[in-house]
């Protein structure tokens, strides 16, 4: 199984990175870092999805390092190469040691921040707590926005098969069900990070997305806020179109959304060249 956790681009890109490590929990933070710093661009900070690492981004580090930015993707704590948080395992348990960690590796400097989902979710509530951290918050398929009446899908449990095929048709089937749109891109990359990740995720009992809590911590956070998502994302499904108007309602300085065609909730991995332009008209 060992080709199930290290696709080739996955080695190719982490040879490629500096790691940094900052404290957590009983162990640290794994920060990756591609790309030069350069005068007048601030740090671009990615933050992953649930159940996830810095591989949710495989698709995107070449394309927007080449654009000019530096970027710094952690292992958000509990999933990956990255230790868990002493108390907690949600998304709130993450403020304090990724504000640590922001502080230690960035000093002073605020950095642009993006977040995918979980990762989303998680960026809206350290900037709530800590808005100096950041200059400008793009939000990816986040949750937690109090839009949908009851939850839009359902995942098959895994951990309890011992046959490694039936272990691969559920994760087939949780791609299908929740990441990705186009179904044909879920073998290979797609299925080989998501295995990777997901036997690596040691905070599988996560509820705040399920909540309004991202909505409710938007008031707080000042610097402008951009969302992106997939025209089909799992977590809206028919309620998508009425996210935009919950956005402008919390957050105070909101800019817009852009839906990406033919893309579901995995969006930067499903459409990787809309995804990018649209994130750095966003930056820019």
């Amino acid at each position: 199984m060992t080709d199930l956790y290290l696709p080739s681009e996955v080695q190719r890109l982490a040879a490629q990175a500096e790691r940094h490590t900052t404290p957590c929990g009983e162990g640290d933070i794994l920060w990756h870092v591609w790309g030069e710093a350069r005068p007048n661009a601030r740090p671009l900070v990615l933050l992953h999805g649930g159940s996830g690492s810095w591989t949710h981004w495989v698709r995107n580090i070449d394309a927007l390092v080449a654009a000019g930015r530096q970027l710094w993707v952690p292992d958000l704590p509990g999933f990956g190469e990255s230790a868990a948080p002493l108390s907690g395992g949600d998304a709130d348990a993450l403020v304090a040691p990724l504000r640590a960690g922001l502080h230690a590796l960035l000093g002073n400097a605020p950095c642009d921040l993006v977040g995918f989902s979980f990762g989303g979710l998680t960026a809206g509530l350290l900037l709530a707590a800590h808005p100096e951290l950041a200059e400008r918050l793009v939000l990816v398929g986040a949750p937690a926005m109090g839009v949908v009446p009851h939850r839009q899908f359902e995942l098959k449990a895994w951990r309890h098969l011992t046959e490694l095929d039936e272990q691969l048709a559920i994760h087939r089937y949780n791609l299908a069900a929740l990441m990705l749109h186009d179904t044909r891109l879920i073998d290979g990359l797609a299925l080989q990070t998501h295995v990777a990740n997901v036997l690596r995720d040691r905070m599988p009992r996560r509820r705040l997305a399920h909540t309004d809590i991202l909505a409710r911590s938007l008031p707080q956070v000042a610097c402008p806020v951009h969302a992106i998502y997939g025209e089909y994302d799992a977590l809206y499904k028919s309620w998508i179109h009425q996210l935009e108007d919950a956005f402008a309602a919390a957050a105070p300085d909101f800019r817009g959304m852009h839906l990406v065609p033919n893309a579901g909730h995995w969006v930067q991995f499903e459409q990787p060249e809309a995804f990018d332009a649209a994130l750095l008209a966003a930056l820019a």
